[in-house]
């Protein structure tokens, strides 16, 4: 469903469903503050040609956020309809550029169950899977995590059948039906059409979870989790999935260190991965808390990549063509930057503290194989209504690591945020 359309059909949604009680919701308003990389290939491509800076040092935003269930009349022998509708109305303001409108929903969808069994259609929030910086198997919602901005994910459109059972639950999906048979390139990512299925059970202190997913292009996936909750103050979780093909950045072949006319970095369709997290979290008696997880991911670009990526721009440094053309080159090599994970291997850890209304964290992401680090922190407060947030993140670590080469160095961000 187009991005407008299903804007207007979730206020219509809402304005019916003010004659039966408020929605409930947020209004929240933010500023996010970037400083941009000395280093890196954009940076590079900027002292080459600044006319091709896209950089956004500041921007403002304001957004209301609006959940509604709605229950629709239908007769009593038939089973309860619930409209299910989450609105979101987002405005920005870029500095030095034009304001512009991100509003969007988030959920509308249909629900009704009947007996054991539930039943969905539309679009809906969706997340699986045990971890907290990464998901091996959010095989529907693919949501981004450690996301600084905490934007509210968007749904995703799907069809699912639900069945419940006193300590287990089935839940059979098909995810983006409007999708179904489109190429890479009007269907990329977490929006390629696939079948996918969750099996849940509890076992004690123990939560057993397998998936299984089958997409258009990427074909078979299966995946298993545990959740162990052996005492008040420990946590044990752990995630592995194993997939017969996936989508990977990829260097054109041919292009070498050569000038070209068009990026040359595209996500192509790649053979067997596997993918496997494993975590710890811990909590103590004055609401401390420390978050432990490692996790290889096959999917994103090897340690072969990453070289042949590094290589490339320091030939295009180099390189005789003219600047422009050399800068519109380095400019491209910030393209496998887009990826879930930048690295295969991966470290991170997280330590929180509570007390009363206030919430202190700090968080860092390591990548063992060539030294870079993403460091966070923050803190909150909570009062009966309002929420006051402020947050920073830096990247760098090692001379030559992938994440001290991104385009922004330090990210930082303020939010207030009123709850009804």
């Amino acid at each position: 469903m187009k991005p407008a359309l299903c804007m207007v059909s979730a206020l219509l949604a809402f304005n019916v469903a003010w004659a039966q009680g408020l929605p409930t919701g947020e209004l929240r308003v933010q500023l996010e503050e970037r400083r941009s990389n000395g280093t890196g290939p954009l940076a590079d491509a900027l002292n080459l040609a600044p006319i091709l800076s896209e950089f956004t040092p500041r921007v403002g935003s304001a957004q209301l956020e609006l959940k509604h269930r709605l229950r629709l009349p239908t007769p009593e022998a038939l089973p309860r309809i619930n409209l299910n509708a989450q609105a979101l109305l987002r405005h920005e303001w870029p500095k030095a550029q034009r304001s512009r409108d991100a509003s969007r929903a988030n959920e509308l969808n249909l629900s009704t169950e009947v007996g054991s069994f539930g039943f969905t259609a539309g679009k809906k929030v969706l997340g699986w899977d045990v971890g907290y910086a990464f998901r091996p198997n959010d095989v529907v919602q693919q949501e981004e995590r450690r996301s600084l901005a905490g934007t509210s994910p968007e749904g995703r459109p799907l069809l699912m059948l639900e069945h419940f059972g006193r300590d287990n639950a089935f839940s059979l999906v098909w995810v983006n039906p409007n999708t179904a048979g489109r190429s890479p390139q009007d269907a990329p990512g977490a929006e390629e059409s696939a079948l996918a299925a969750r099996g849940y059970g509890r076992f004690g202190t123990l939560d057993l979870h397998a998936f299984g997913r089958y997409g258009d292009r990427t074909q078979a996936s299966l995946g298993a989790a545990f959740a162990w909750v052996p005492g008040e103050d420990t946590e044990w979780h752990a995630s592995v999935r194993w997939l017969q093909r996936r989508e990977g950045w990829a260097l054109n072949n041919g292009t070498g260190h050569n000038v070209v006319a068009a990026n040359p970095w595209q996500t192509t369709l790649q053979g067997a991965a596997t993918q496997v997290l494993v975590g710890l979290n811990w909590t103590g008696t004055t609401q401390q808390g420390l978050m432990l997880e490692a996790w290889h991911d096959g999917t994103a670009p090897s340690n072969a990549t990453w070289r042949a990526w590094g290589t490339r721009n320091a030939a295009l440094l180099h390189s005789p063509a003219p600047a422009q053309a050399v800068a519109g080159n380095l400019a491209w090599q910030s393209a496998p930057f887009a990826g879930t994970n930048l690295r295969q291997d991966n470290l991170f850890a997280r330590a929180s503290w509570q007390p009363g209304a206030w919430q202190f964290w700090v968080d860092a992401l390591v990548h063992p194989a060539d030294g870079g680090v993403s460091s966070s922190g923050g803190l909150q407060w909570q009062g009966d209504a309002w929420r006051l947030s402020a947050s920073a993140r830096h990247h760098g670590g090692k001379r030559g690591a992938v994440l001290a080469q991104l385009p922004y160095r330090v990210q930082g961000l303020f939010a207030a945020t009123r709850a009804f």
